[in-house]
């Protein structure tokens, strides 16, 4: 796993937005989630509060999509179409930032990643968030 810095630097593909993002709780807060758009996105995503996430080069460029009750808005770059950040339907004071974003950070560093039951969002059951499962990853020898 890699280091717990609280603030990180962090990019699209094509370098065209740029940002830097305060963790909330360092790595802690990694995870995946089940819900039809995460499925198909397959990203990993860690914590950052609203304010956390400042862009520093390409705002113009990022477009952004919601779906079903509208309240996530997912960002990503209108030229290479990599997905940064989201504004969270589970708290929308929070943001989720794409791990593969941030510098010197890669998916593939955490062995395991809880992975949150976004089928049956808290928000559509009147619960709290569930776990659906971990993600494990096991390098080749």
């Amino acid at each position: 796993m890699p280091e717990d810095a609280t603030v990180r630097s962090g990019q699209c593909h094509c370098g065209t937005v740029r940002f830097e993002a305060r963790l909330s709780d360092g790595f802690a807060t990694i995870r995946r989630c089940t819900c039809s758009f995460c499925r198909m996105r397959g990203a990993i995503a860690v914590s950052a509060e609203m304010g956390g996430v400042r862009v520093l080069e390409g705002e113009d460029a990022l477009t952004s999509y919601r779906f079903n009750t509208g309240i996530a808005q997912h960002f990503f770059c209108s030229r290479c179409g990599i997905y940064t950040h989201h504004q969270r339907r589970s708290n929308p004071n929070q943001y989720g930032v794409n791990v593969a974003c941030l510098s010197g950070i890669s998916p593939f560093d955490f062995e395991e990643v809880p992975v949150t039951d976004g089928i049956n969002h808290p928000g559509d059951i009147g619960g709290v968030a569930r776990q659906a499962g971990v993600l494990r990853y096991f390098p080749a020898t």
